[in-house]
């Protein structure tokens, strides 16, 4: 029987997708349609769900979400805020099959391009830019492993941490959460994401998803949104607000995550993307963690060129030094307008 190729939509396809990604070694959290709803929810849109069937059964699925942004252009992308996505499915050809049916979709929505951001390069000639790298490491049984694993200098600042008693909470306290992570991106020149996304995440993954809170006494000091999907804990939307650094905040927090991870039973910690030249890339290089590049890639439709998304693209980087000087109550009033079109 031939494959066929099309889109769904609804609870049973929300089901049979699902279902098929719970046992597919190479899916993440983001490939799952509750990560598409997620969006849509907070944002609206388009988001298609692609799979690829044989004899009624999934062999192969696609999920893209429509983008568009002054900066960026009109896009389709697999996936919309996720930094995993691109195609799943059991073998080459199949892969290949979803892989022109995306692009003959582009073209016939006439957007600007197709952003995929594979974890793996498909080999398949496709432009790419390969700015991006992660970081994943296997969580050791035993708190005590996990904290020898850690190179000696990181080890020492998580130990001060310690020594200086803060603790932690898992909640789902967005407000919390929001106040700490909206200062946090503001300094670093970024636009916040709307608070409806982090409330619309813990809303369709009631059961992969939690924010840590580090506190000093009575005073939050630092936050991590998280997510979990099969064995794996992806600390995903994390900051600090003016006492996280004197206090080592962060790195406390990240430690105690790991901490809990370990007692929970889950074996990976991924510490998420970051940029090659980076502050976060040089803080995860510090816990020992080995970085990995990312594989993005892209098929141009009416774009002459692979989209530069880069801090240092010159018409970004000035946008970056006005942001860091903005007071924060304006920030948090227009940056979820500005960075509905970044994701």
């Amino acid at each position: 029987m031939s494959l066929v190729i099309e889109e769904v939509r609804g609870a049973l396809a929300r089901k049979e997708w699902n279902g098929y990604l719970d046992q597919h070694e190479h899916s993440t959290v983001f490939h799952r349609y509750e990560w598409g709803e997620a969006v849509v929810a907070t944002y609206g849109g388009e988001y298609i769900y692609i799979v690829a069937k044989e004899e009624g059964s999934i062999r192969g699925v696609l999920p893209l979400g429509r983008s568009k942004s002054f900066l960026f252009g009109d896009y389709l992308c697999s996936v919309p805020f996720g930094v995993y996505g691109g195609i799943v499915a059991d073998t080459e050809d199949i892969a290949q099959q979803l892989d022109s049916y995306a692009c003959r979709l582009a073209e016939n929505m006439n957007v600007d391009y197709l952003e995929v951001r594979n974890q793996q390069g498909t080999g398949r000639g496709t432009p790419g830019r390969d700015i991006y790298v992660t970081f994943r490491k296997p969580i050791l049984e035993g708190a005590e492993n996990n904290l020898k694993a850690i190179p000696r200098k990181q080890r020492a600042v998580v130990r001060k941490g310690i020594n200086l008693g803060l603790s932690f909470s898992i909640t789902k306290d967005v407000d919390t959460f929001y106040k700490l992570y909206s200062e946090s991106v503001r300094n670093l020149g970024t636009p916040v994401f709307s608070k409806d996304l982090f409330r619309n995440i813990l809303r369709f993954f009631p059961d992969q998803s939690f924010i840590l809170t580090i506190f000093d006494k009575d005073n939050p000091v630092c936050s991590v949104l998280t997510l979990s999907y099969k064995k794996e804990i992806i600390p995903y939307y994390g900051g600090g607000g003016h006492l996280a650094r004197a206090l080592h905040g962060n790195d406390f927090m990240y430690w105690k995550l790991m901490e809990w991870a370990a007692n929970s039973g889950f074996t990976s910690f991924d510490f998420g993307r970051s940029k090659v030249g980076t502050g976060s890339f040089s803080f995860k290089k510090n816990w020992g963690f080995e970085s990995t590049p990312l594989a993005y890639e892209y098929f141009l439709v009416r774009k002459q060129s692979v989209p530069d998304k880069s801090p240092l693209n010159p018409k970004i980087k000035p946008l970056i030094e006005v942001w860091k000087r903005m007071p924060l109550s304006l920030t948090n009033t227009i940056g979820p307008f500005v960075s509905k079109s970044l994701g």
